[in-house]
């Protein structure tokens, strides 16, 4: 059975020096689309370049922006990946085989997870909840949708999900100052989302919140066994925890900068 077509969407904002990567890995796809927010530097043209079709949207949100790409798409099957990803050898295969079986209309399967595998600090990263870390990223578009949250979006199936083996490579942060930018950018989305389900700050979340969140992924989840940067990576999650109920408290002081 020939495979269903399929289209990619990557949604960017200024990612010059990741993208080439992840069209590269996703070429064989029917259609590739790129969503871009504004990019100043050379994204839309190095997309253009190597084929995929480009739309300009105003960012209103990860949710947002990926659902405007899913629902612009030319094919009911949808891949999505972020422009630090790529699609490793072997799950590419998984993947063009699963689309021959998409074609079954008994199969009642809508959707497929895989795991990312993440590098960073020089070393994939295994433990800490890193890793398998599956995600849902290709689905029949009428049958599933993103959440939309200020931060920590999921793709949502109404119907039967199936799990992939080969890993989609995630290429995160270029530095530890990166991580410690994201993760400040994370917190303060995270506290208006906690702030919009009614929750409010306190000085119990504000120390055991974070505790909690370096034992579970240091020790429970097994962080140290990634030696240096596992380390380095819980204390980073603890931080981006701690910030995350820090700016519930300036929110709630009144204090907070007016573009909060």
């Amino acid at each position: 059975m020939a495979r269903v077509p399929v289209s990619v969407t990557i949604i960017t904002l200024n990612e010059e020096k990741n993208l080439a990567r992840a069209l590269n890995s996703v070429s064989w796809a029917e259609e590739i689309l790129v969503v871009d927010s504004g990019s100043t530097d050379s994204t839309v043209e190095t997309a253009r370049r190597m084929g995929a079709r480009v739309l300009s949207n105003p960012w209103f949100g990860y949710g947002k922006q990926k659902n405007f790409a899913q629902a612009n798409a030319a094919n009911d099957w949808v891949l999505n990946i972020d422009a630090d990803e790529e699609l490793s050898p072997a799950l590419s295969s998984e993947i063009r085989q699963a689309l021959e079986n998409a074609g079954n209309p008994g199969s009642g399967v809508a959707g497929y997870r895989f795991p990312r595998k993440t590098f960073y600090l020089g070393r994939w990263i295994l433990h800490g909840g890193w890793y398998p870390n599956r995600l849902v990223r290709l689905v029949n578009r009428r049958h599933a949708s993103w959440t939309e949250p200020g931060v920590h979006e999921e793709l949502v199936v109404n119907g039967g999900v199936e799990d992939l083996r080969g890993d989609l490579n995630h290429y995160t942060f270029g530095s530890i100052q990166d991580q410690v930018l994201t993760n400040l950018n994370f917190a303060r989305l995270g506290s208006q989302e906690l702030r919009r389900q009614g929750q409010g700050p306190g000085i119990a979340k504000l120390l055991y919140k974070p505790v909690g969140k370096f034992i579970e992924t240091y020790i429970i989840k097994c962080g140290f066994l990634d030696g240096l940067a596992g380390l380095i990576i819980s204390v980073n999650a603890a931080h981006s925890m701690f910030l995350k109920y820090a700016f519930l408290f300036e929110s709630d002081t009144g204090n907070a900068h007016p573009d909060n």
